[in-house]
Formats: structure tokens, C-alpha cells, sequence
């Protein structure tokens, strides 16, 4: 196993954003179209957040729903705004800094999920599943 190699070789760079005044309806659309379970919420270049579905299912039914139900109902989701369930105070990573060293701040906190920050701007995403992913292509 290298032992300096780079959260950037396993982080997801095509990531799937929220923009702060998007509704939960669009998060619930986005999660479930591209089987993915955390979303980094932004305004305008800045990231302001993180929304995981696990925040989602803690004000919903949505694991109830079927995947393919089209008609979902949206009280509980109007309720709510993406700013005020959505993970706040984030911990973001640089993209140089060791796939060990991102296992280690993500196995000592709460999260799964961190988003990865160059330059202020917001370059990929990396999650304890691709941790996972990368340990098994590792034997």
C-alpha cells in the first residue's frame, strides 16, 4: 500500500451540487437519480454545506417511498429549507493531503463525507466508500 498517496487519486471530480436555494425536493430527485448519498451545498462558487440523505430521511419518509414513485409528498419538504437541515461548520480537505490522513479524520468524526477544497473553490468530493474502494483494490 503507498503510503503518501494523494486524496486526489480517489475523490469523485464530477460532484453533484446543490445551490443553497434549491428545495428538498430537488435533493430527494438528485440522491435517488444518481444513487449517491451526500451533496455538497454551495452559493455561488463558495461551499456552504453538506447535505447527506441520512439528513433527509431524519424529516421524511423517503426510504419509504418507492424508487419509482413519481408523486411524492412534499408537505414535510416544504417545511424545511436545504439551509436548515443541511451540515453546516464543514470540515473540507485539500486535494494533496493523504488518503491515511483523510481515513483519519473521517474514522474520528460523525461524518462520512468531506468535501475537497483548492483555492477556496470546490474541486471533488471524497467519502468512507471510496476509502473502502481504494483498501480493496489494494489486496
Amino acid at each position: 500500500m503507498k503510503k503518501r498517496t494523494p486524496v486526489s487519486t480517489i475523490m469523485t471530480t464530477d460532484v453533484i451540487t446543490l445551490n443553497h436555494s434549491d428545495n428538498l425536493e430537488v435533493a430527494e430527485s438528485l440522491f435517488k437519480k444518481n444513487n449517491i448519498r451526500h451533496i455538497p451545498v454551495v452559493s455561488g462558487d463558495q461551499i456552504i454545506g453538506m447535505l447527506s440523505y441520512t439528513d433527509l430521511l431524519r424529516i421524511s419518509f423517503a426510504d419509504a417511498i418507492d424508487d419509482n414513485e413519481e408523486d411524492v409528498d412534499t408537505v414535510v419538504y416544504n417545511m424545511f429549507t436545504i439551509e436548515q437541515v443541511m451540515a453546516k461548520n464543514l470540515i473540507s480537505v485539500h486535494s494533496n493531503l493523504t488518503i491515511k490522513e483523510v481515513a483519519e479524520i473521517l474514522s474520528k468524526k460523525e461524518f462520512h463525507a468531506l468535501p475537497v477544497v483548492d483555492d477556496n473553490k470546490l474541486v471533488g468530493i471524497v467519502t468512507t466508500t471510496d476509502l473502502i474502494n481504494y483498501l480493496i483494490e489494494q489486496f
